[in-house]
């Protein structure tokens, strides 16, 4: 795919010579590379006859070479971060650029319910997801533990290998069951966004709300979703395989990273200026958390996109300019989440709920497209 590129960026990318020199290979094997879409190309800005190849995939095809060579040192760093790589149609990240199903996901954000993400990621016809769990349940705990417990005590009615019509179903009811447990609230039929802002009493969050569901409903194969994938390559029922899923979530570098970015909002509020939070947390040696990700260099484009439609509340919108001066890194879906749950004043850990609530609905079509390859994820043990 090409792109343009900044004259500052040219340290990104390299020459067909260079890059074959450094490769080890002819011309012609790069370009094999190329078309195989393991190395990213894109036209030279001063040259129009000639093109430039990504230095970071280069330098991973090499690194992935050097493995290879060795199946024991391979073996042994096969669930380093970024591995193992599992096929996938469900979400990609490619380029600054997540989609789901090869479709942009920023896009469907603008308009998209999350019915029709499930509708789109299960391939299947959803049925209404809100309403399908009626009665409200203990509102004590975080919303991981609710929605966990609310599984917990669906399990007797959980039956592994549905299809059809009727895995659609049982899907959207856990959906349901998730949401309302998450929310600590009885939800009103409708889409599933207005359910939860009526149940909040926030009804005007609720297209904010339907825009944060649409951008958390997948992620590629991240911690949770990898849980969820391996549960259901053992047979375990979807019901089995969204409580792993829940429990990943939940932890501290993973979903809960909202409540540490929620923190972080209201201890900055309580010292009353943004750069003095900075400045405070980097001198005390503190992280400060939900900022930059792995996979987006350039910044994440569903933080991006969410502060965008949602601007945050002016001091919150300064004390995240103050980090990404500083830190020199963006803002990640996290912080976004808890700017929102700042700017309408909803309820404690909402940030986490539509977390779990959203992401639901990839782990769903996850389990289904691992239920349907039949094979088992099970890594051996390297002795320590």
């Amino acid at each position: 795919m090409s792109v343009i590129i900044e004259t500052a960026e040219l340290g990104q990318w390299m020459s067909a010579a260079d890059a074959s020199l450094l490769l080890g290979v002819r011309p012609a094997s790069l370009y094999a590379y190329v078309s195989r879409g393991l190395i990213r190309t894109t036209e030279h800005p001063d040259d129009p006859r000639a093109r430039l190849y990504a230095r970071a995939d280069i330098e991973a095809l090499i690194e992935r070479k050097r493995r290879q060579a060795r199946p024991a040192a391979a073996a042994a760093t096969a669930l380093d971060w970024g591995m193992p790589i599992l096929s996938t149609r469900i979400s990609s990240i490619a380029d600054g650029r997540l989609a789901y199903r090869g479709q942009d996901a920023i896009a469907l954000a603008d308009t998209a319910t999350l019915e029709d993400i499930a509708a789109l990621l299960w391939s299947l016809p959803v049925p209404d997801i809100a309403n399908t769990e009626p009665e409200a349940r203990d509102s004590a705990g975080s919303p991981i533990d609710r929605a966990a417990a609310a599984l917990v005590a669906a399990l007797p009615l959980s039956v592994p290998g549905e299809r059809g019509a009727r895995l659609a179903g049982r899907a959207a009811r856990l959906v349901g069951l998730i949401a309302t447990a998450a929310t600590g609230a009885s939800l009103e039929p409708g889409p599933l966004h207005w359910a939860i802002a009526r149940a909040w009493k926030a009804e005007t969050a609720a297209d904010a709300i339907r825009r944060a569901l649409v951008l958390v409903a997948d992620h590629e194969l991240n911690a949770s979703t990898f849980a969820v994938r391996v549960t259901a390559s053992t047979g375990a029922s979807l019901t089995h395989a969204l409580i792993a899923g829940l429990m990943t979530l939940a932890g501290p570098i993973h979903g809960g990273a909202t409540q540490r970015a929620a923190s972080f909002f209201a201890e900055a509020e309580r010292i009353g200026d943004a750069e003095t939070a900075v400045q405070g947390r980097l001198t005390r040696g503190e992280p400060i958390p939900a900022f930059g990700h792995r996979l987006y260099p350039k910044g994440d484009p569903r933080a991006r996109a969410l502060l965008a439609a949602v601007p945050p509340t002016a001091f919150d919108a300064s004390l995240i300019a103050a980090v990404e001066r500083v830190l020199g890194v963006a803002s990640s879906i996290d912080i976004a989440l808890a700017a929102l749950e700042r700017r309408f004043a909803l309820p404690r850990d909402s940030a986490l709920a539509l977390f779990a609530i959203g992401r639901s609905v990839g782990w769903i079509a996850h389990a289904m497209e691992q239920a349907e390859t039949g094979q088992l994820i099970r890594p051996r043990a390297a002795a320590g």
